[in-house]
């Protein structure tokens, strides 16, 4: 699992299966898509404007960076 935050556009995602493949886009609501791929397995899932939804530090101490 891999969790990935840009400040800039206050995205977070997060990355479930490493393994490179096709995936769909599902967006169940405005701020949340999830990537499908094989077999409608989620193999990722993409949370915009993610300071007004989580407490950044309350996912640690998952692999956590930070890009400027």
């Amino acid at each position: 699992m891999e969790i990935l935050y840009n400040a800039k556009t206050d995205l977070l995602y997060i990355r479930l299966d490493e393994r490179k493949q096709e995936v769909i886009n599902r967006r169940p609501s405005d701020d949340i898509v999830l990537d499908i791929g094989e077999g409608d397995r989620i193999v990722g899932i993409e949370i915009m404007e993610a300071s007004k939804h989580l407490n950044l530090e309350s996912i640690l101490p998952v692999r956590y960076q930070v890009s400027p």
